[in-house]
């Protein structure tokens, strides 16, 4: 799968997008908090990384043998993403921020997410054998 100029100009768009969503739904409000979301989706995707470059698998092994680095990262990834959701939705449950706010701070932040996760399916580099 090749990636061109338009899938280029396409994820800039939609991560320009979510950013936009974040940083309003703290200007409008005059509320900040809700920048962490841009944190914890930013590092989400940098566990799976890591842990799968740390795993190392042989030629014999199989890919689906448990390998426990690996269910590790996904699990800190899996906890990130759930964290970007969750904090809006708390903060806004103790009314530190109104749900205007978290609504468009989820939703700019599964932007942010997606455009990673997209960027690095269109951008990887295959591997040779």
């Amino acid at each position: 799968m090749t990636a061109g100029l338009k899938t280029i100009i396409s994820l800039s768009f939609v991560l320009a997008i979510g950013f936009l969503l974040v940083i309003l739904s703290c200007a409008l409000f005059k509320q900040y908090l809700p920048l962490l979301v841009v944190a914890t989706y930013v590092l989400a995707p940098l566990p799976n990384f890591i842990c799968s470059r740390c795993a190392n698998p042989d030629d014999f092994g199989s890919d689906s043998s448990g390998n426990a680095i690996v269910d590790f990262g996904r699990f800190l990834t899996g906890f990130l993403v759930l964290m970007g959701i969750a904090l809006p939705a708390v903060l806004a449950h103790s009314e530190i921020i109104r749900v205007p706010a978290m609504i468009m701070s989820i939703v700019g932040g599964l932007l942010i997410y997606g455009t990673i996760i997209s960027f690095g399916m269109f951008f990887q580099e295959e591997q040779e054998f």
